[in-house]
Order: C-alpha cells, then structure tokens, then sequence
C-alpha cells in the first residue's frame, strides 16, 4: 500500500483543527501536528489533487500553504504502529488491550482490540470518553445502537456490560472487516455488524445509542438517530469540540432530544443526551 505525506504551514491550533477535519473527509486518515506544521497522510490512490485545492480555497484557509507532498516508502504501517500500541484503562474498569499484550485479570472489563488502524482503540479521547460516559449510563439491559463504529469497541463494550444486543454500524469496508473480527475476538454473542449508514436505520428501534463521528455527520444525521430512538432511551455523541456542543445541541433539541451533561479534555466532548 502506497501512502503520501502532505506537509501544510498552519498558523494556529484551531486551524489545524479545522483542515484536519476537511481532509479526513476526503479521505486522509492520519494526521501530526509539530509547531506551525501539519502533515496529513493518505494512500496514494485515494489522494484528489483538485479536493484538496479546493479546501485551501476555503476563506478558514487563507493562511495556510501547502509546503511539499512526499511519496513514502512502502512499510508495513501496521507493524510500525503496533510497536507503538499500549493498552488503555478507563475508569479504572476496563482495560483495552491488543491480542499481543498479556491480560490482566484486575480488570473488571478486559476488551482485545486488533489494531488495524480502524478508529476506536481508545487510545484517541473521543472514544476514552464515550466509554467513561457508558459508566455513569449503563447499557445494561438495552438495545444498542453504535453508528460510525470503528473497531465496535463501544457495542464490545456494551455486551461486556449486559446489554441485550447491539448493530455496530460503519461506512468504510476497513472498518466493517475489522469490527466483525473484534467481536469474534471478544467472544461476544448478539452483536450485528453492518456495512453502512442512517439508511440501515429505516424501520428499526433503540432504546440506547452511541455514535462518535465527526460534527458535520452528527448534524447531519442526529434526526435520523433521534427517530430511531424510544422515548426514554439515552444517545451519547462525541467526535466534536466544546465549540461545536452549542450548535449539537440546538439539533438536538430540533430532534426531541434533551441535553444531560458533557465531560471533555482536551477540547474534545462527549454528551448525553435523552430522547423525550
């Protein structure tokens, strides 16, 4: 697999904030930020010269100049990025680990996670802080719906915790291979994995949700997550910034549901929400 490395001069945090989140959607999908740089990388046969051009376009962008695009030798990255996995604990609970790391029966929740670069390792503070919000609202008992699911460490999760059953539902091939494998993994039973989006939702219920994707899907796509929903049932979002939580929830209560609360770090939130 080939891979190219773009590398732009950025003037601030927030900027880089924003066009890390332009490019994901054009199909970048790893980013490093050092200083006033930003390198973002993409297999070479997904790059689009004239998407990215047209982004810088974009007034946010004015500052911004492409410096360089650098063809990288081929590696496997998997293995480069396995060397550098190290489990990840939550709440003192739950211990996230890849198959080549030894358990550690102290755990109340031990969740194996193949690190194929799909997201949702917990390693990243969207997903760290959905899973500490799952403590505070259990799924026990509930009919879960996990949207946008990476890995489907959060419906794994879920069923670890006396779920009833959960659809871990995800657009991108890589991600729907790799969810179908960690729930084998896990050795979890009740668990649908689909290739997808909110047209997978058509004519089913919940009555608790989880989905951690970026802002502009969740406004997008919350009313179909709402009507999904009973009354009663409980959403938690994340993938977005503190900034972004007034616009998720003025949405949200378009969509009949009520805000609960939210906990961040490091800019990054997750919010509970209930359907009315």
């Amino acid at each position: 697999m080939a891979w190219l490395e773009l590398s732009f001069a950025i003037a601030d945090d927030d900027t880089a904030d924003l066009l890390t989140d332009a490019l994901g959607e054009v199909g970048f999908n790893s980013f490093e930020t050092n200083d006033a740089m930003l390198k973002a990388y993409v297999e070479e046969d997904v790059f689009d010269r004239e998407k990215v051009e047209n982004i810088l376009q974009h007034p946010f962008f004015q500052g911004v100049k492409w410096i360089s695009t650098l063809a990288l030798a081929e590696k496997n990255w998997n293995e480069v990025w396995e060397s550098n996995y190290n489990p990840v604990v939550i709440n003192e609970r739950c211990r996230v680990r890849a198959p080549f790391h030894e358990p550690d029966d102290s755990y109340e929740f031990d969740l194996l996670i193949e690190p194929r670069m799909s997201f949702g390792t917990a390693h990243h503070e969207t997903t760290s802080l959905v899973m500490e919000l799952m403590f505070r609202y259990s799924p026990a008992g509930k009919h879960v719906l996990d949207m946008g699911c990476g890995t489907a460490i959060l419906a794994i999760l879920a069923m670890k915790m006396n779920a009833l059953s959960a659809v871990a539902i995800d657009i991108d091939d890589w991600a729907f291979g790799n969810a179908i494998d960690n729930v084998a993994l896990n050795d979890v039973s009740h668990v649908t994995v689909e290739l997808g989006d909110v047209r997978n939702l058509a004519c089913r219920t919940f009555d608790y949700a989880l989905a951690n994707i970026n802002r502009n899907i969740l406004l997008t796509d919350l009313r179909f997550y709402a009507q999904s929903l009973l009354p009663g049932s409980c959403l938690i979002l994340s993938g977005f910034y503190e900034q972004d939580l007034p616009a998720i929830n003025e949405e949200a209560t378009a969509n009949c549901l009520t805000y609960v609360e939210h906990i961040s770090r490091n800019n990054w939130v997750a919010a509970v929400y209930y359907k009315r």
